[in-house]
Parts: structure tokens; C-alpha cells; sequence
């Protein structure tokens, strides 16, 4: 078999740019593991406003701004931004937007309230991640999804952008966690999903739209679901005992330990295996 070669990362969070937690710091080091395992890899987070940008030497890159996302027949500038990954050869790729990213805050306001708007910043972060990776003209063998935001992702890899070239063959690995599953969304979020091959069907968990539905939505639509807790939300694990998919139980993370790196590297191999044309 054909070493699986290029690792495409969706963070919600990466450490040092967010507070160090369980999926920041995955998101840190994760990524550069499985580059040292030999893997081509790209890692991307949104540029929220609490990140300093001075400090951590981001910077636009130009070639792939200016491009616009539509959501809810409204046009969103899609900025992108980069910055290396201190004592380490990786960079990460930020997706920003003045309306979505520019508040300090990541996912809730002063008083502790979630942002209403937090469903329409994942959908534009999956599909700022999507077109900029075919400006890129980078096909990934796999999509890696880590974190709450990284979950509209797998519904619009299969149903949206699945007869492009670069992704007919991308196969979609999906971690769970127990994130802000108590957040609660627009209603009318699905209806700003539907559009081209995306139909109401595809979307009827959002009818009632929360953090839990959005992950059993991001659950329907993977290929291989990782257990990044040790305990999941039951209502997380039913959905996944539902699916017939690979699933790789909780394996602990640490920092300096490669244990859970050489697991996650395997199972991307059973991946390409499994579900292979």
C-alpha cells in the first residue's frame, strides 16, 4: 500500500497562540509527530483576536487572500495568515475575517455568554480551510478534525466538495471531545449551510441546533472517529456505537510521550485501508 503522505489539520485550538488545554496542545503537537513520522502535513486554526499577532510573528499571505466565502447569500473576505511554530519546522495557518475573528474573545463574551454567531464562524473557518487549500493546490489524503469548530467540515467534504480532484478521494478522521457541547446556535444555521448538493436532509440534526448535534453531524459524516476523551458525552458515544466506522478508543496524550502519536499515525494508515475505492 502507498504511504498516506499528507495530514491536513483542523484545529479549533493550538497551543502557544490559545491557552495550553488537552486540544490546544494536541493541536500543537500532533502535527509535528506525525511530520516526524514522515508525513507532508498542514495545520490550521482561526485567527481569533486574543491572539498578538506582533508576538507571535504572524503574517497575511497575500497570494491566498482576497478570496470571498458566501454564507447566507452574504460575501465574507477570507483572510489568511501564517506564523512558524517556535522551535519546531511547521507553520500554521490562521483563517481570519474582520466580522468572525477580530473580537478578544475566542467562543463567549465577558459575561460568560456564547457568541450567537459562533455556528456561522465554524462554517466559514471549515470552508476558509477548503478553498484555501485548493489555492494551494494541495491535495490532502486526510482531513483530521480537532476541536468543535472543526466539525461542519465533514458534512461539506462529502457533500459539497467531493467532485473536486483534490478531495474525490479524502478520507475525514474525526476526534470527540466533550466541547462546548452546551452551546446553541442560530436557528437558522442550517439554512445558511443548504446550497449546491447540501440538501435540508443533510442537515435535520441542526433543527435543533447545539454543540452535540453539530458533533452527531460531524460523527455521520467521518470516516474514522478518535475518542479524545477518556468518558464521552453518552449522548456522543450512542451516536458513535451507531456508526460502522473505525474507531480508536481513548489512548492518553502527553507532551513528550510518542505513544499516542504512533496510534494516530496507525489508524490514519487503517483509514486509507478500510475505505479505500
Amino acid at each position: 500500500m502507498e504511504q498516506l503522505k499528507r495530514i491536513l489539520f483542523v484545529n479549533s485550538e493550538i497551543t502557544p497562540y490559545l491557552p495550553e488545554s488537552t486540544i490546544s496542545t494536541i493541536g500543537r503537537y500532533l502535527p509535528q509527530g506525525i511530520q516526524e513520522c514522515g508525513r507532508e502535513i498542514r495545520a490550521f486554526m482561526p485567527r481569533y483576536g486574543c491572539i498578538n499577532e506582533r508576538r507571535n510573528q504572524l503574517h497575511e499571505v497575500i497570494r491566498l487572500s482576497g478570496m470571498n466565502i458566501v454564507l447566507g447569500g452574504v460575501d465574507l473576505p477570507l483572510v489568511i495568515k501564517v506564523a512558524s511554530v517556535a522551535n519546531a519546522r511547521m507553520q500554521v495557518y490562521f483563517i481570519d475575517n474582520e466580522d468572525f475573528f477580530q473580537r478578544r474573545a475566542t467562543f463567549t463574551d465577558a459575561d460568560g455568554k456564547y457568541f450567537a454567531d459562533n455556528g456561522e464562524r465554524a462554517v466559514f473557518f471549515v470552508r476558509g480551510i477548503l478553498e484555501t487549500v485548493k489555492k494551494l493546490r494541495w491535495k490532502p489524503d486526510l482531513i483530521h478534525c480537532i476541536g468543535w469548530m472543526s466539525h461542519p467540515l465533514p458534512l461539506f467534504l462529502k457533500k459539497l466538495y467531493h467532485t473536486d480532484p483534490l478531495f474525490e478521494d479524502t478520507k475525514v478522521v474525526l476526534s470527540l471531545y466533550n466541547d462546548n457541547l452546551a452551546m446553541e446556535f442560530n436557528p437558522e444555521l442550517k439554512n445558511k449551510i443548504i446550497g449546491g448538493n447540501i440538501k435540508k436532509k443533510d442537515v435535520a440534526l441542526l433543527e435543533k441546533a447545539d454543540g452535540i448535534n453539530l458533533a452527531k453531524m460531524a460523527i455521520q459524516y467521518a470516516d474514522g472517529i478518535i475518542e479524545g476523551e477518556k468518558a464521552l458525552d453518552p449522548a456522543l458515544a450512542e451516536a458513535v456505537a451507531g456508526r460502522t466506522v473505525p474507531v480508536l478508543p481513548y489512548v492518553p496524550a502527553a507532551v513528550g510521550d510518542t505513544a499516542y502519536i504512533n496510534a494516530y499515525n496507525e489508524f490514519y494508515d487503517k483509514i486509507l485501508a478500510t475505505n479505500a475505492r
